[in-house]
C-alpha cells in the first residue's frame, strides 16, 4: 500500500471530524455487550451486572468520559496531516486505465 497523497487527506480528515465529535460529547453510554465485553478485557471486579439501574432490563452499563484534550489533539493531528497532503506532490500511477 502506497502512502499517498490522498492517504494522509483522508486520515487527515477522518482524525479531525472525530476531534470535532470528542469535543461535542461529554460522554458515551455503552451497551450492555460492550460493558461485559470491557469489564472482562479491564478486570473490573466493581462491575456487576445484577444491580439495579434505571435501564428496564436492569443491567448496568457503562460510561465512558473521554479527557477534555483528546478532542483539540485529534483535530491538531488531522489538521496537520490533511494541510500536509495539500503540499505533497501527486504522484501517478502510470497506468493505462
Amino acid at each position: 500500500m502506497k502512502l499517498n497523497r490522498e492517504f494522509f487527506l483522508l486520515v487527515g480528515l477522518l482524525l479531525f471530524f472525530a476531534g470535532v465529535q470528542f469535543r461535542m460529547v461529554e460522554s458515551f453510554t455503552l451497551t450492555e455487550r460492550s460493558s461485559r465485553f470491557i469489564a472482562a478485557q479491564m478486570g473490573d471486579r466493581q462491575f456487576q451486572p445484577q444491580q439495579q439501574s434505571v435501564w428496564p432490563n436492569g443491567l448496568s452499563r457503562k460510561v465512558v468520559q473521554p479527557p477534555r484534550w483528546l478532542g483539540l489533539a485529534l483535530m491538531s493531528v488531522g489538521s496537520v496531516l490533511a494541510l500536509k497532503s495539500l503540499s505533497m506532490r501527486r504522484i501517478d500511477s502510470g497506468s493505462d486505465f
